[in-house]
């Protein structure tokens, strides 16, 4: 019975429509934007200090959870090491 309930589930396929992957896409994009503008504004603004930087790392990270709830582990796999990478260059930090 058990087995037959799992091959049940296994059998259903998540359909994604053509709107929901373009959404998606764009949400992706816009994130994207966003995450490469907080970097750009880290690594050229001289006057910036490591708590403004880190405020931005932080806000930045809130706005792309709200835009992909329950992503964080995402978030931490991907942007995280590359914030911590440019927080190091820039201000010299270990």
């Amino acid at each position: 019975m058990e087995l037959k309930q799992e091959s049940e589930q296994v059998d259903r396929q998540i359909v994604v429509t053509p709107e929901e992957r373009a959404e998606e896409q764009k949400l992706i994009r816009r994130m994207q934007m966003m995450m490469n503008m907080v970097m750009q504004v880290i690594a050229q603004d001289a006057t910036l200090s490591v708590d403004e930087a880190s405020q931005m790392i932080a806000d930045s990270r809130k706005a792309a959870l709200a835009m992909f709830p329950g992503k964080e582990l995402a978030y931490d796999l991907i942007w995280r090491p590359r914030f911590q990478r440019l927080m190091r260059e820039r201000f010299r930090m270990m």
